[in-house]
């Protein structure tokens, strides 16, 4: 069967976030069971860099803690288009299903929007590898095992915090600042890694979306924030998944071309392509095809050691 984006679809999907954030304002007064081990910190404990007054919505780590841990972390960067975060089906789900085999998963809530133009996300997804990495005793975490997952945008997103990243500053007066922002392993789904790209076909950008992006950041952007002008030897191992029939992003200028870089460049690298899929199917919607997509990224987590056997907490 052949799935099709219609305008009713991507309607609902604009709508989805203003119907969230009714609810959680409802829900506003009601705390989180503590045996649920979810809970959210701030990037940053003081003042926000880039931040133009008091942002909408500081950027922030929600961290889902397995009942068994393994040593592995996953930062969680959903899409959204760089307009609103679906938090939901490419950030919970994704977490809950990291956390049920000892990973502990940190959602990502980057800075977005005409306000919090590149490179303020790039900024937020390096900070939230590195405050991950600078915790990692207290999180129990293996500081070289520490990847990201990201999906449409937030694909991108952690694309281009894998290839653009760095070994931290030893001289800096935040200790968070002095350790490593790049990730252990990448896991791209769907990703919109062309979305710096002039528009050629029909297809959304960066600065269509964000009408208010000047000419020059855009040219300046295209070759900035493409990922796969920026992949290196030293680009961590990376798990692509992706439609062949995908409405929004199109799989040739986008995962191809990433991964062609990627194997060019000596990089562990697996790439799954299935015919058929919507845009935005998270873990695959219950679609028999789709749902495959997990079993092969655990298989592969496995392979390169990323998923050891969990530890189970001590009793009372």
């Amino acid at each position: 069967m052949a799935w099709r984006v219609t305008m009713a679809m991507l309607a609902a999907i604009l709508i989805v976030p203003s119907v969230l954030q009714a609810t959680a304002q409802s829900n506003a007064g009601l705390p989180l069971d503590p045996g649920l081990g979810i809970n959210t910190i701030p990037l940053w404990s003081g003042q926000i860099p880039g931040a133009k007054g008091t942002p909408n919505r500081p950027p922030t780590l929600t961290v889902f803690r397995p009942f068994a841990v393994n040593g592995t972390a996953v930062i969680v960067a959903p899409g959204g288009g760089y307009q609103f975060l679906m938090s939901n089906q490419e950030g919970r789900q994704i977490a809950d299903w990291f956390a049920a085999r000892g990973v502990i998963a940190f959602v990502l809530g980057y800075r977005l929007g005409p306000k919090n133009l590149f490179p303020i996300p790039l900024e937020d997804a390096q900070r939230a590898i590195r405050l991950v990495r600078s915790d990692a005793a207290r999180y129990h975490i293996d500081p070289n095992r520490i990847g990201i997952i990201g999906f449409s945008a937030g694909g991108h997103l952690a694309a281009t915090a894998g290839t653009l990243f760095d070994a931290g500053d030893p001289a800096a007066s935040d200790p968070v600042d002095r350790v490593s922002d790049r990730p252990d392993f990448m896991i791209l789904g769907y990703a919109w890694l062309n979305a710096m790209e002039p528009n050629n076909n029909g297809k959304i950008t960066y600065c269509s979306v964000l009408k208010t992006v000047s000419e020059a950041d855009c040219k300046k952007f295209e070759k900035a924030y493409t990922p796969a002008l920026h992949v290196s030897a030293k680009t961590p191992p990376t798990f692509i998944y992706a439609t062949t029939d995908d409405k929004l992003v199109p799989v040739v200028q986008a995962s191809v071309g990433f991964y062609d870089a990627l194997v060019a460049a000596g990089v562990t690298a697996e790439m799954h392509l299935f015919a058929h899929g919507p845009h935005g199917s998270g873990l695959g919607l219950g679609y028999p095809t789709l749902d495959l997509w997990p079993v092969l990224l655990e298989r592969w987590l496995h392979e390169l050691g990323f998923l050891p056997p969990a530890v189970l907490p001590r009793g009372p």
